[in-house]
């Protein structure tokens, strides 16, 4: 029988605030980071919400980047990265993991992904060459949106020097980050990871080229609380958020060896491409549904075992209905009877730090045997009937299993089931 992985360690970042305490108090009470996006002027523009992470001038919980990092390693490196490192350093700090010999840190992981890396630093760039030339440019500013120097950041700052990951597919990153450390682990490569997202997008960029797109919400520009609305008939589009997540995760002998304290156990992994189209799944969620059949496979459930659902639901009718045919058929007669959620709805999208925050979410949940609710279910979309929709308030439940779903362009689908953690002894 394999070995248990266990999670010993969390860190968020998100626009509900910073640290584990302030995101899961906000989001049981059915808080909303969603506002008026005032990172640019968007007067004009179609889409004039987002999630953004309040600064700790605004908000006690906020974001402080001097304590992720130094003002010399601040100017150097994108937001996304900043946030990455704010989160690692929680994760760590709970797990108590600050390795000092050299075989632990030959044997510890980090595997940090995004979905699209520090568009703002190359939107700077972009903007000080056509205002004052090449010659402007600091020799920093490559390494300062790289996709991968989330996780080599990390690794410079803690020491870490197993193998490194950035996975950058899309709304499927951070999920697959986890998957992929949680084989490292199992391939014997390493003993413990350090594994989760981080992005920082909210740019103009992002938010043209989405809104371009026709993904991103654009009727409650007045009510900005009330844009994100997964499984809502009058759901529009997603809200591009910011944030970071982040998970420390390793072998549960390695854990008991150095007196860790598990917080849940990763038991499932599955991961599918749709092979279909750029931007949505397959209508009837086929190989969504494969996904999370892999999952429940590692994991050695049935679908009627899940407690609770984490859907990825980002509040696209297109998205949203695909993810609902996919639960229909994995959880057939039962799906009625499995609690599911989509705390979108009060995070935004977090594009690739949303499958880990959503991660981080079930973990606590399984902790608290509580569930987070859903907002803004009002009236819920067709394809909804018979499901147990959470609405507006947390629900106390008792709760073995959670999976959570990522699904990003391109067609990539990951799926992650966490069991309750219950000391043997």
């Amino acid at each position: 029988m394999l070995e248990p992985i266990v999670v010993t360690g969390l860190g968020s970042v998100s626009p509900l605030g910073v640290g584990l305490h302030a995101n899961w108090e906000r989001i049981v009470a059915g808080r909303s980071g969603i506002r008026e996006n005032t990172r640019f002027d968007t007067q004009g523009w179609k889409c004039r919400v987002a999630g953004l992470v309040p600064s700790f001038a605004e908000d006690a919980e906020g974001f402080a980047p001097e304590a992720a990092m130094d003002s010399r390693e601040l100017r150097r490196n994108d937001l996304f990265i900043q946030y990455a490192m704010a989160a690692a350093k929680e994760a760590l700090d709970q797990a108590v993991w600050h390795p000092e010999r050299p075989e632990e840190r030959r044997r510890t992981a980090t595997v940090v992904a995004t979905g699209v890396g520090g568009i703002p630093a190359i939107t700077s760039a972009t903007e000080l060459i056509r205002a004052s030339g090449v010659r402007r440019l600091s020799p920093f500013v490559v390494p300062s949106f790289l996709p991968n120097l989330a996780a080599g950041q990390i690794a410079i700052r803690f020491g870490f020097h197993g193998p490194s990951g950035a996975p950058t597919t899309a709304c499927a990153a951070s999920a697959q980050a986890i998957g992929d450390a949680l084989r490292m682990i199992r391939s014997g490569e390493v003993d413990i990871a350090l594994c989760g997202g981080a992005e920082a997008c909210v740019d103009p960029v992002a938010i043209g080229g989405f809104t371009a797109a026709k993904a991103l919400s654009t009727q409650f520009n007045d009510d900005p609380q009330c844009a994100s609305r997964p499984f809502d008939s009058d759901h529009d589009g997603f809200v591009l958020s910011e944030g970071a997540a982040m998970l420390v995760i390793e072998r549960l002998s390695h854990a008991e060896g150095r007196g860790a304290r598990p917080l849940a156990v990763l038991s499932g992994y599955g991961t599918t491409t749709d092979g279909h189209h750029v931007t949505a799944g397959w209508p009837d969620g086929r190989e969504a549904c494969r996904a999370m059949q892999a999952a429940l496979a590692m994991a050695r459930l049935d679908a009627t075992q899940l407690g609770y659902v984490n859907a990825h639901g980002t509040s696209t009718p297109i998205g949203d209905a695909a993810e609902l045919a996919a639960l229909r058929s994995l959880l057939g007669e039962a799906h009625g009877r499995v609690p599911i959620s989509s705390t979108k709805s009060a995070t935004g999208h977090m594009l690739g730090a949303a499958g880990a925050i959503e991660a981080a979410f079930c973990v606590l949940a399984l902790q608290t045997q509580t569930l987070p609710p859903g907002l803004n279910i009002k009236r819920p979309m067709p394809g909804a009937e018979g499901f147990d929709l959470l609405r507006s308030e947390a629900r106390a439940a008792d709760v073995e299993h959670a999976l959570t779903n990522a699904f990003g362009f391109g067609g990539v689908n990951a799926s992650l089931i966490f069991s309750r953690y219950r000391d043997a002894a």
